[in-house]
Formats: C-alpha cells, structure tokens, sequence
C-alpha cells in the first residue's frame, strides 16, 4: 500500500513549528539535512519537506494527502483546498502600506495607484470587493523596496511585527488578510485512515496548547465558587482528601484565561495551586 504522503515546510518560518508540531504529535522520523522525503516510524507515512510555497500546488495534484502551509499561500492558490485546522502558529496579516512621506491616508486613496506585491489574486480580489481600481504589479522577494525603485506607489506584503517596514520607511493603510499556519488537505481526496489519524493527531496537540490542566486544594465549602470559575469541559474533578473539610479540584482552562483566574481562586481559599501544560487533548 503506497504511504500517506504529508508535505511540511522544510525551510522558512513555518519549518521550526512545524517541526516540533510533529513531534508533539508523535510523528517520529530521521532526517538529514538534504533529506527531501522521510519515513514515519512504525506508520505507512512519509513525510515529504518541501518550501511551503510549493504546498498548495503537491496536495492539489494529489502529490500530498495533506499539508502544512500558510493561509495566505492557500488563499493566493485558488486552489479546490480545505482547511482541516488552523495551528496557532505562524501568524501575520498581509498588510497595504504606502511610503511615510505618501499623501495616501485611506484604502480608497490608492484608486488609480500601482500596488506592488507576491499576492496578486488576493490583492485584487481585495480591491475589487472594495471596488477600488488598482494596477497590480507581482513581484517576489524584496516587496519593501519597491515604491523606492519606482515600481509601485504602495505595496501589499506579509507583515509580522511591522518592523521591516518600518525600516524601510513603510507605514501600513489597512490589512488584507490575517494568516497563520493551517493543516490542508484536497477537498476532492479519498478519505484514508492514515490521514484522519493524522489529522486528529496534530489537533489533539493545537487543543492541548490553548489550555492548561490546574489543580488544587480548597475547602469543601468553596467548591461551588470554584466549579463557576473553572467549569472545565462538563465539571471540574472533586478528589475527598484525608481532611474532611478539603478537597482537591482538578479542571482544565483556557490559556489566556490563567493570568486572571489563579488570584480569583486564591480569592475563593484554592490552595497549592498547580498549572501544568497539556502533551494533547481529544475534545
């Protein structure tokens, strides 16, 4: 039976994450470092390292049964592609920007304008929607410097911190599209048992990080003020301890809401608090 190929991104900023995504999810593989296909131990896998950009294109032509990539590149594909899971990683916006000293102060001011950008369908989808006529000009590599060379009077590019742009004189107009890394998969493709075990896999572990298991000891008489604040998915654990009057409560909580909850239940007389991470999670 021929593997379940699975295409990743060997270089890049999504290559790390990606990387130890896998792992976390008990891929386990070798790889040297001109290694452009490897063999998932002890599963009919075989993980193909690939520039993300070349994703969309392998898991469409049925290369690939799945993929990790950008959203901005499955966007900008058109591709028949569906997003299976969004990672938590790898997040950007493809911002419009235009030089500091440009007169520009709206979206709608680049009516008429050359846009340069390595995103040209989204770009002009973008701008058509807002029915705003532009000259899109694609280019790859290096898109901060084009209003500097005179190619284009403003630019359409993926931005992270904004820093780069900064550096290059840049300031952004409005945003295009948020992206981040996405599981993907050919909307038209058999189904195949080692691609919903994958697949459930990778999002047991993108569960696993947007929570955090807590424990606790608190009196019995607290528990129902505790129970509110730490529902969990049904209701908390309640363990009897040897002190009849304690108990210990076990729950699980979402990740930004650790910060605010812990001097709550300090507040409600929660004691020997314990804030553990999660391998993964089944929902």
């Amino acid at each position: 039976m021929n593997p379940m190929r699975f295409a990743v991104p060997k270089k890049g900023r999504l290559e790390e994450p990606s990387t130890r995504l896998l792992q976390q999810a008990g891929f386990q593989y070798e790889r040297g470092e001109r290694t452009l296909a490897v063999p998932v131990r002890g599963r009919n896998v075989e993980l193909l390292l690939v520039r993300a950009d070349d994703i969309c294109e392998l898991v469409t032509d049925g290369v690939a049964d799945l993929g990790i990539t950008g959203f901005d590149l499955v966007a900008e594909s058109g591709a028949n592609i569906e997003v299976l899971a969004e990672l938590g990683f790898g997040q950007c916006r493809l911002t419009a920007a235009v030089p500091n000293a440009s007169d520009i102060a709206a979206i709608e001011d680049l009516a008429g304008m050359r846009v340069a950008t390595s995103h040209p369908r989204v770009t002009g989808e973008f701008f058509a929607e807002k029915d705003i006529s532009i000259q899109t000009v694609p280019l790859r590599g290096s898109i901060e410097v084009a209003p500097k060379l005179d190619v284009a009077d403003a630019i359409v590019d993926l931005v992270s911190s904004g820093s780069t742009m900064m550096l290059n004189g840049l300031r952004p107009v409005a945003d295009v599209l948020s992206s981040q890394a996405v599981l993907v998969r050919d909307r038209a493709a058999e189904q195949m048992d080692e691609v919903d075990a994958a697949v459930t896999l990778i999002a047991s572990v993108v569960a696993a990080r947007r929570r955090k298991y807590i424990l606790m000891n608190a009196p019995q008489s607290a528990v129902g003020e505790i129970r509110d604040l730490i529902p969990g998915f049904d209701a908390p654990s309640v363990v009897p301890l040897a002190d009849p009057t304690m108990v210990a409560i076990h729950s699980v909580v979402d990740v930004d809401a650790v910060w605010d909850v812990i001097p709550q239940l300090q507040a409600a007389g929660a004691s020997g608090i314990l804030v553990l991470p999660i391998e993964q999670l089944l929902l």
